[in-house]
């Protein structure tokens, strides 16, 4: 039986552990904790970067084997149960095996952002045993997120191969892959993820407004990678200020423009402002390709914006700001050219026709977002033989409207 006091003893010393605690220890924590509120065994699994597998964190290091102790060191996301668990995002029982009893796959979740799962077994459970397996999962994913920007172990748990050092510096800068409040939902993929060079995507929330961008960069290189980064801080920096999209885009192009001179340095971009209160979606178009909305998660359109030049080019060309009142339930993709134009099979582009197809199928099938996107680069990468010959990108937000009555991540 599960009582109320080892439930608050529970979290409260794990809370108390956790300002001292590094990521190896963090297994044996939480075991520790967790026996007082009368969960048995719990294990610790992180997703990897590309989403394909669930990685035993066992306190040894980051090197999974085949086996620890009788628990699996790697799972995979596709066609297993806790895959299931995490790809839908809620909580799924296993039954019980000679090496335990019943229980649980619990998502781990900052926020929306998936981080992995918690694998709980209980002997004698009670009916309020998935609560308190939310809780935990709560307060452990909160002690994964503060614990990974110090500690190599996570990285390279999160890691199924070596990581270039463009991808190194991109993925420092870059924000989680899912955000989500009340108003609106946001979720990235980028790929190929060790590999990533020119490509960049940002968002934040300030106040009523989301800001939303998207940068690919000439090149595939550490070069590619600084103008991206460059760009990105700059945008950043300037929104901070106040400035507008118009000024903020001519602003990043003075900066480019002094680091690099007037070279063949450029980046694309679409940044955009959506107003999460009324639906008002504001953009400007830096050479790049143009967002696509879904509504009604059956038909699509392209929402056209005089384009102007790419940022670094200081051609002179007009630059227009433009806008488009979303309907609740909007979902806005914006993308970068590897999503649709690198060549599969038979040299064949993945295209853009094709690229709508799959979101607007998948859009009616109910998933959770970043759920949607993991399996649309999956998608993409089995169309080109899982090599890319240029980073590929995809923004997706979803704007739930002023009514909206439930949170879909």
């Amino acid at each position: 039986m599960i009582a109320d006091h080892g439930v608050l003893r529970m979290l409260t010393g794990l809370l108390d552990d956790s300002h001292l605690a590094s990521l190896e220890q963090l297994p044996e924590l939480v075991q520790k904790h967790a026996a007082l509120a009368g969960l048995d065994e719990v294990s610790v699994y992180l997703v990897d970067l590309q989403q394909h597998l669930l990685r035993l964190v066992t306190g040894s290091g980051g090197d999974a084997q085949q086996t620890f102790g009788e628990r699996p060191a790697e799972l995979r996301v596709e066609a297993t149960l806790a895959g299931r668990a995490f790809q839908e995002v809620r909580v799924l029982p296993m039954p019980a095996t000679e090496q335990g009893p019943a229980g649980w796959w619990v998502p781990l979740l900052d926020g929306t952002e998936r981080l992995g799962l918690l694998q709980v077994r209980v002997a004698d459970p009670d009916d309020g045993v998935e609560e308190v397996m939310r809780h935990l999962a709560s307060l452990v994913a909160l002690m994964l997120v503060s614990l990974r920007t110090r500690s190599d172990t996570y990285a390279r748990l999160v890691r199924s191969r070596p990581m270039h050092v463009a991808a190194e510096m991109q993925w420092q800068l870059t924000p989680p892959l899912t955000f989500a409040t009340e108003d609106v939902t946001i979720a990235a993929v980028m790929e190929p993820a060790y590999e990533v060079g020119g490509d960049a995507f940002d968002y934040a929330l300030a106040g009523d407004v989301a800001h939303l961008a998207v940068f690919d960069a000439m090149g595939h290189d550490v070069a590619a990678g600084l103008t991206a980064n460059l760009a990105m801080a700059a945008c950043r920096n300037h929104r901070r200020q106040y400035m507008g999209l118009v000024a903020n885009s001519e602003a990043i192009e003075q900066v480019l423009i002094e680091e690099f001179g007037r070279t063949t340095r450029y980046v694309t971009a679409i940044m955009a402002e959506l107003n999460v209160r009324t639906g008002l979606l504001s953009w400007v178009n830096r050479g790049h390709h143009p967002p696509v909305v879904i509504r009604g998660g059956r038909w699509a359109t392209v929402l056209e914006c005089p384009p102007s030049h790419p940022l670094g080019l200081d051609l002179g060309l007009p630059l227009a700001l433009c806008q488009e009142q979303l309907e609740p339930g909007d979902r806005v993709l914006f993308f970068t050219d590897g999503i649709i134009e690198a060549g599969g099979r038979a040299g064949r582009e993945f295209g853009l026709h094709r690229f709508i197809d799959f979101m607007i199928r998948h859009s009616s099938a109910s998933l959770p977002v970043p759920e949607t996107l993991r399996r649309l680069v999956k998608s993409v990468m089995k169309y080109h033989q899982d090599e890319l010959d240029d980073d590929a990108t995809v923004l997706l937000t979803e704007w739930h409207g002023p009514a909206a009555d439930r949170l879909r991540i």
